[in-house]
């Protein structure tokens, strides 16, 4: 299979389709923790509770409310290969949790991977729609219409008082993890993205790596999401989450201008370096591959590189990872060897996009 067919194959909507502010949002995510009633929390359920829960699902699914939001596949973690769970884990459709449950978790996911359901997570059910740019309020649409089309057929763990009550004492309350993927090299090359980041905490948000809570912000990427799920309301957590990303958008982009006009050669000379790193070397790991990308990136982005695909940055951030690369080659593959394919692989990838032997 040529490398342009596996990604019409392999690649997720969030990482290929443009939306509002993509120069700087990757992209938006919902996601919500349910559980159900008169069932124990995943950490205390036996085999049959896990079963239970599972056949609830899948009860659900098939019924007509849930019909109109989309069609969806249904698998149990134990019937995937450990590869084709991390595979998912890399595409951010499920969590490394997931991905380990191997006895007692599944997974639903839509045809497009825009929404996909964890099961038997941390809670029973963890409700994910991700969606390319800044389209929080959309995602939120979404993922309700969901949650409330479960919630006919399947009743959820609720208190009057508490609201919603979920595994971890930080989920209660509405359930809602509003989060937005952000590409902030300006900030970081200029030196501001510390004291941008502490402002960040100081207002009910948290700031985390490419791949969420424990993960360091590789490739000048960052994952900004709410922490308070208790006493404000669904809207109320996305209009705040909505107003800080606008600031720091507007701040990233000064970043930028200044760059560009008090070190613009420096910056070039970066830009340029990057790109043909990625187009000729043989060998490269994962943190350097992911800089590399986001220098290149950035010089799209200010129209100092042309010819290629915006996008790249997305695709690449996921396929040169270890699970996706074994995945793509159809081998395992020691570590040595996977800086040697993900080199491969990136230069072939250029290809697509510009003459680069």
């Amino acid at each position: 299979m040529s490398l342009s067919d596996f990604l019409q194959q392999a690649i997720s909507r969030w990482m290929k389709d443009g939306g509002p502010q993509d120069d700087i949002i990757l992209s938006s995510r919902i996601r919500i923790a349910r559980n159900l009633q008169d069932l124990p929390f995943p950490i205390l359920q036996t085999d049959v509770h896990a079963d239970q829960v599972i056949q609830e699902v899948q009860k659900a699914l098939a019924s007509s409310a849930v019909a109109k939001l989309g069609e969806f596949e249904f698998a149990r973690c134990r019937d995937m290969s450990q590869l084709d769970r991390y595979v998912l884990v890399e595409k951010h459709l499920i969590s490394k949790d997931l991905a380990e449950q191997v006895r007692h978790g599944a997974l639903a996911l839509r045809k497009d991977e825009v929404m996909s359901i964890m099961v038997n997570e941390e809670d029973h059910l963890r409700i994910q729609v991700i969606m390319p740019g800044l389209r929080l309020n959309e995602a939120w649409q979404l993922a309700n219409a969901m949650d409330d089309a479960l919630e006919q057929q399947m009743p959820y763990a609720f208190d009057d008082n508490l609201g919603y009550l979920t595994a971890c004492p930080t989920n209660v309350g509405t359930g809602i993890r509003a989060s937005v993927m952000m590409h902030l090299p300006g900030l970081v090359i200029s030196g501001h993205i510390n004291r941008m980041l502490s402002a960040v905490s100081q207002v009910g948000l948290t700031v985390r790596g490419l791949h969420g809570e424990g993960s360091e912000a590789a490739g000048n990427i960052f994952q900004v999401s709410n922490q308070v799920t208790l006493g404000e309301s669904e809207e109320e957590i996305i209009n705040n989450l909505t107003s800080v990303v606008h600031q720091l958008i507007d701040h990233e982009r000064s970043a930028r201008r200044l760059l560009l006009q008090q070190n613009r050669e420096l910056l070039e000379d970066r830009v340029c370096r990057s790109f043909g790193l990625l187009a000729y070397a043989r060998q490269m790991d994962s943190k350097e591959t992911l800089q590399r990308l986001s220098d290149v990136r950035l010089g799209i982005d200010l129209g100092i590189i042309k010819g290629v695909s915006a996008g790249i940055l997305q695709e690449l951030m996921v396929m040169t990872q270890p699970a996706f690369l074994q995945k793509y080659y159809g081998q395992e593959l020691s570590p040595g060897e996977r800086d040697l394919r993900r080199a491969a692989l990136v230069r072939e990838r250029l290809r697509l996009d510009t003459e680069v032997r």
